[in-house]
């Protein structure tokens, strides 16, 4: 596996880089907005779940935008470049808010700037590697997504322990985000997606395989109980967790799944995407059911917090390794659209939802729900998903995502 990750395109590693450097930025800070909703903002879970709510569902209507636009322009670079530039200098502006609603428009802000660049960085990603090596490449570059949002935490804790406060550490963010500009220009547009083939723009979703949609649907299910992960942090501050390791227990969960993103996202190139989805949906289920049992703050939650380190691992780089496979040609940038469009959507209901039920209740209903969804939604991906032959054309990744079922060609 370690000469194939060194065959990787040089694109697939710029993209990497520009992840790892933009999440150090955005995980330096994004354990610490709920502690400043609270203690700084005086607001709680139900706010919460309304920004993240709100923020998501925008990036992912963009998501579907700016995945059109890529298969009708066969251009990615610029839209890369505006998202990443977008979010990284609203960032700091956290510092001079006093009041939720100014900390939703920085968010919406942040989410439009990766609404814009996502499904265009997943297309470029597909065309840099073939289907043998997709897998691989998104797992790299989850794998340098996550070492980012490891760096981050870390950061943020340092800063906090030698007493730095919240608003200061929101300035410095700066610092990353122009050096993520710097090399989000260096991206060069392979020649696969500026020969591509031309298209009409076009929004549709029925004119997508059958299993491409039966996948959105599962997709749909397991995120309506996928809320915002800010109320894990939440729940670990409640659990008594100290506010200087709040950053910490984040920078764990990244740590795992820094270190297992590759190797289990290029497992999924022999040993089948679907196989891998069904463990990482599994393993969200047991956890979330797990933290709303919780009742202390010892090693057991970090182990926990770790586990659930093995769910990112196990399921970002597929689920996209899985899209590239589906889609057909000409339609990569559309289909990443819908996926993303999906996902994101449902994270408004599914956050609001979360936080109701968190502070209308308790704890232990809102995660027992959002495990529920995950079974549901692995139940469904072995028993209803069953991806067929497409023709000639994507026989080939059609047999491979085929492999976890048993059902393939």
């Amino acid at each position: 596996m370690f000469d194939m990750v060194r065959r990787l395109p040089q694109a697939v590693w710029l993209i990497g880089l520009i992840s790892l450097v933009n999440d150090a930025a955005s995980d330096m800070l994004y354990p610490l907005i709920p502690l400043y909703l609270a203690s700084v903002l005086m607001a709680g879970p139900r706010t919460l779940g309304i920004i993240e709510g709100i923020a998501e569902a925008t990036a992912s209507i963009l998501k579907l935008f700016s995945g059109v636009i890529v298969d009708y322009t066969s251009r990615t670079k610029a839209w890369i470049v505006f998202g990443y530039a977008l979010a990284g200098f609203g960032r700091p502006l956290i510092a001079f808010i006093s009041s939720w609603p100014f900390l939703l428009a920085i968010r919406f802000a942040d989410r439009v700037g990766k609404g814009l660049r996502t499904s265009p960085r997943d297309a470029l990603l597909a065309a840099s590697a073939g289907p043998d090596m997709r897998g691989l490449a998104f797992g790299l570059h989850r794998a340098m997504d996550n070492a980012g949002a490891v760096l981050g935490p870390v950061v943020a804790s340092l800063l906090l322990g030698f007493g730095m406060s919240l608003k200061d550490i929101f300035l410095w963010s700066i610092v990353p985000a122009v050096l993520c500009l710097v090399l989000a220009l260096k991206i060069r547009e392979p020649d696969r997606i500026i020969r591509g083939p031309a298209v009409k723009i076009s929004w549709r979703l029925h004119d997508m395989p059958p299993a491409f949609r039966r996948y959105l649907v599962i997709v749909a299910i397991f995120t309506l109980g996928n809320s915002s992960n800010m109320f894990l942090l939440l729940r670990a501050q409640e659990l008594g967790v100290p506010q200087a390791r709040v950053p910490l227990l984040w920078a764990a969960v990244s740590a795992v799944a820094m270190l297992f993103s590759t190797p289990l996202s290029a497992l999924s190139d022999r040993w089948g995407r679907v196989r891998l989805l069904l463990v990482g949906y599994l393993t969200y289920g047991v956890f979330y059911l797990a933290m709303g049992l919780m009742r202390g703050n010892g090693l057991g939650l970090y182990a926990l917090f770790g586990f659930y380190g093995l769910f990112m691992a196990a399921t970002e780089g597929v689920e996209k390794a899985m899209v590239a496979d589906l889609a057909p040609e000409g339609r990569r940038g559309t289909a990443f659209g819908w996926f993303n469009l999906t996902a994101g959507l449902m994270l408004l209901p599914a956050s609001i939802l979360f936080g109701w039920l968190y502070e209308r209740f308790s704890s232990l209903p809102a995660f027992t729900f959002s495990g529920a969804c995950s079974i549901i939604a692995a139940l469904l991906l072995v028993t209803w998903f069953r991806p067929g032959r497409r023709g000639k054309r994507g026989e080939g990744r059609t047999r491979n995502t085929d492999a976890g079922t048993g059902k393939g060609g």
